[in-house]
């Protein structure tokens, strides 16, 4: 449901009462992945998805059903072969939905949270006994907690600590515990929801191709910084969008900020008295994607002064160049486009190949950790 803190902050700021239904479980070919929502208020007014348009009249009706008599309730949506208009998820997937009207709670404090940038985890009660379904917990960061679960006094404890650690990783997903907080017993299972702030993307190299960056960049939800070493060029009227500009040599600034394993880097300088003291020191840091510009007679250039500085192998090869995807683009525009589809591919584990044809999975299980191995890092 934080996927849509912010209108959801909005409506309980105005007062209104609303009914979430939330992706809690998927299977085989599902559009939305767990904590995806769609919210409905006491006016009918509905914001969200939670299957791209398959059975969102469905779960509007339980929404509505759901403010009428204050029940929280799972559902299991699914593609019916026996009836090929029956509520179904043509797509072949499964997915779980929890309902639950939002009255108070830690509910507001969490879809502040998430509105401010800061770190939380919302853990709620998704499969396990009746009376503790809907049940929901606020982790903070420092292992702090509000809220709480109504079962064992282990249980809130126990179901802080696995929502810290989703926290930390910055992961959204299910955890199960025993309902008295131990792996054993009767077995509930969690849904954490971490909210963390934006993920960083620092485009270095205030050129017409870094714009059209920024604004795509924007719209995938990263904090974009625009980095340059002249003054003239690295300026707010260039870059309307950009949420920080940085007038500094790009290797200076890269090693005095802060980044995560959730940090692209796009080098679009292309100018070697800029890239090899850059991506020397990028290459050595645990982001989740390096990218840079250039020709390929300028990358095999730039490659060759980077092994002269001492950087291995196994460091380049973790060096997207030239930068994108193949996708014959021309325009800052498209180029822009190209560098995207490569930092989500690279992001999400995909391959960058046409569907069209492929027997490959629509939707991956998880990301690619920052050596390009598909792991689980957020």
């Amino acid at each position: 449901m934080l996927d849509i803190a912010e209108e959801l902050h909005r409506w309980v700021e105005q007062g209104r009462e609303f009914a979430v239904a939330t992706v809690v479980a998927v299977g085989g070919s599902a559009p939305r992945q767990p904590g995806a929502a769609l919210a409905v208020d006491s006016d009918g007014t509905a914001i969200g998805s939670v299957s791209g348009g398959c059975v969102e009249g469905a779960v509007y009706d339980l929404c509505q059903q759901a403010l009428e008599d204050g029940e929280t309730v799972v559902e299991r949506f699914g593609y019916s072969d026996e009836d090929a208009f029956a509520v179904g998820l043509t797509c072949g997937g499964v997915i779980d939905i929890l309902v639950t009207p939002v009255r108070g709670g830690v509910f507001p404090a969490a879809l502040a949270a998430a509105v401010s940038g800061e770190a939380a985890a919302l853990a709620r009660i998704v499969s396990g006994p009746t009376d503790l379904m809907g049940r929901a917990l606020l982790v903070h960061p420092d292992g702090t907690y509000e809220g709480g679960l109504g079962g064992h006094p282990e249980l809130d404890r126990t179901a802080a600590g696995e929502a810290l650690a989703m926290l930390d990783a910055g992961r959204t997903g299910t955890v199960e515990i025993g309902a008295d907080g131990s792996r054993c017993g009767q077995p509930l299972t969690l849904l954490v929801e971490s909210s963390v702030p934006a993920p960083r993307m620092i485009v270095f190299g205030a050129i017409d191709f870094a714009s059209a960056l920024v604004r795509v960049g924007k719209f995938l939800g990263y904090h974009v910084t625009v980095c340059d070493a002249r003054p003239v060029f690295a300026t707010p009227a260039r870059f309307p969008e950009a949420d920080e500009i940085v007038v500094d040599w790009p290797h200076r600034y890269l090693e005095s900020t802060e980044v995560d394993g959730r940090t692209v880097l796009c080098v679009l300088t292309h100018d070697a008295k800029f890239d090899v003291p850059l991506l020397e020191a990028a290459l050595k840091l645990p982001v989740a994607y390096v990218g840079a510009m250039g020709s390929r007679r300028t990358h095999e250039d730039r490659n060759k002064r980077l092994r002269d500085v001492g950087v291995t192998e196994l460091e380049l090869a973790r060096l997207r160049s030239p930068i994108g995807l193949d996708l014959g683009a021309r325009t800052p525009e498209e180029t822009a486009l190209s560098i995207a589809a490569e930092i989500v591919a690279s992001r999400r584990g995909g391959s960058g190949a046409s569907l069209t044809g492929a027997h490959t999975p629509i939707h991956h299980d998880g990301p690619r950790a920052p050596d390009g191995r598909i792991g689980s890092v957020a």
